[in-house]
């Protein structure tokens, strides 16, 4: 048994070492990496995106439930390089987010557009959407509220 361990033990250690040392590292390096990285790194000395909104949470009032609810949210980067939604979810199916797919340069804004359909949905509610963005918090997150009415039975 302590054979085929120090067997199997030295195996590894040759394949480790052997494929460690092919090549020259220096080759493998692509120049179109490089100019993508001191773009990235230029960006990032002039300071990471800010997020403001005109509201982050709109409070809907009182509606029937089986209507839906459409509300824009507002964002302005205030930072000095261009900001970037990559992703925004939802807390459920219900709540539909449409967001930018284009960067936002500093200075400029873009709607967010949230619809929520409260077929199903009675009595208080909230939804929270998360933004995946490039800002120092990485996400931002934005609320809808407010009270749907029970259908009559």
């Amino acid at each position: 048994m302590k054979k085929t361990i120090l067997t199997l033990a030295v195996a590894v250690s040759t394949c480790f070492l052997v494929s460690c040392g092919e090549g020259n590292a220096k080759s493998k390096i692509k120049k179109e990496n490089i100019a993508t990285a001191l773009k990235r790194d230029n960006d990032i000395s002039k300071g990471a995106p800010i997020a403001k909104f005109d509201k982050e949470v709109y409070d809907f009032g009182k509606v029937a439930e089986g209507d839906i609810v459409e509300t824009t949210f507002v964002i302005t980067n205030t930072g000095k390089s261009d900001l970037v939604i990559t992703d925004a979810k939802a807390t459920c199916g219900c709540t539909v987010p449409i967001w930018p797919k284009e960067a936002i340069a500093p200075g400029k804004t873009a709607d967010i557009k949230v619809s929520f359909n409260t077929n199903g949905k009675p009595n208080k509610q909230s939804k929270s959407v998360t933004l995946s963005t490039n800002t120092e918090n990485g996400r931002e997150i934005i609320k809808i509220s407010g009270m749907v009415v029970p259908k009559e039975k």
